[in-house]
């Protein structure tokens, strides 16, 4: 009984440090539902991957139907839905956007980029700037800003 106690206490010291939960983050995986031909959804799990997710990509014929089966509202759509660890994310998020969500674990549906801003990660257009903001949905569906980028 001794060893559990001081394995749980490990876990909530560890589960404490910035490092830890941003490492426990990265490890999670993320199942990303696109379009078959999506180039951009292919650039943004690359990005993921490279920020060390694991992702799972299932082509769909909509990404949408997958959007509402999720209960992400259409007005924060994008161009792909993906799910990690309980959370909705919709569209262009960066990685470390998706890290400080499970880091911070708030009680939300997840987080958007809506549409396809030019500046976000599987979007980037040289010589193209557009600043945009990452979106935290509520679970009653409202928005607030979570990140903002100045493009």
């Amino acid at each position: 009984m001794r060893r559990r106690a001081l394995l749980e206490r490990l876990v909530v010291i560890g589960a404490s440090l910035p490092g830890f939960a941003l490492a426990a983050a990265s490890k999670a995986e993320v199942q990303v539902f696109k379009s078959r031909g999506c180039s951009c959804c292919a650039v943004w799990v690359g990005h993921l991957r490279e920020a060390g997710f694991n992702v799972a990509v299932l082509d769909v014929y909509s990404a949408s139907v997958e959007r509402r089966r999720l209960g992400m509202p259409d007005r924060f759509g994008s161009c792909h839905t993906a799910l990690v660890d309980g959370y909705v994310v919709e569209g262009h998020v960066p990685a470390a956007d998706i890290k400080r969500l499970l880091a911070t674990r708030p009680k939300a549906l997840g987080l958007s980029v809506p549409g396809m801003p030019a500046s976000a990660p599987g979007m980037a257009v040289p010589g193209w700037s557009q600043p945009y903001q990452v979106l935290l949905i509520d679970l009653a569906g409202q928005a607030s800003t979570f990140a903002s980028y100045p493009g």
